[in-house]
């Protein structure tokens, strides 16, 4: 007879690298996942948080395409480039990627079970990159759960 396996805590923080390509949505499901598989994470709550004020993270659906396109006009809209910003040191769309930073977030949760994110079958989680130029953005993890 196999005995039940054990539940052990586990709690840690990992930082990885993005590579963006200008204003973009970019997937980052798989490294998020691949880091949980890598710790051994089999039951708790994933925090992801980007360590950045003009790219922000959101959970959204992965089967269309279309649907981040549509996403990124419709930010275009909310804060467009040619507002008479105040703050605009850092080129026409520096103080639009603020503003779209702060109507989306920085930081989203994630339960975790049988050491999966419990995203939905069309849900994806995405690092949204909203400079034109291309940046390298550093994503923070934390976990706080059990480990097999």
């Amino acid at each position: 007879m196999q005995k039940p396996e054990q539940l052990r805590p586990l709690m840690f923080v990992e930082r990885f690298a993005v590579e963006t390509r200008g204003r973009e949505m970019r997937d980052i499901t798989a490294p998020v996942a691949k880091l949980l598989r890598e710790h051994g994470a089999a039951m708790g709550l994933a925090t992801i948080f980007v360590r950045h004020t003009s790219a922000s993270l959101t959970i959204q659906e992965n089967a269309d395409p279309d649907v981040r396109a549509d996403l990124l006009d419709a930010f275009e809209r909310l804060a467009p480039r040619d507002f008479p910003y105040r703050h605009d040191v850092e080129g026409p769309d520096d103080m639009p990627a603020h503003i779209k930073s702060a109507i989306t977030a920085t930081s989203v949760s994630v339960p975790v079970e049988g050491g999966s994110m419990l995203l939905g079958i069309w849900q994806g989680l995405y690092l949204v990159e909203h400079r034109d130029r291309p940046h390298r953005r550093e994503v923070a993890i934390h976990f706080a759960g059990t480990m097999r």
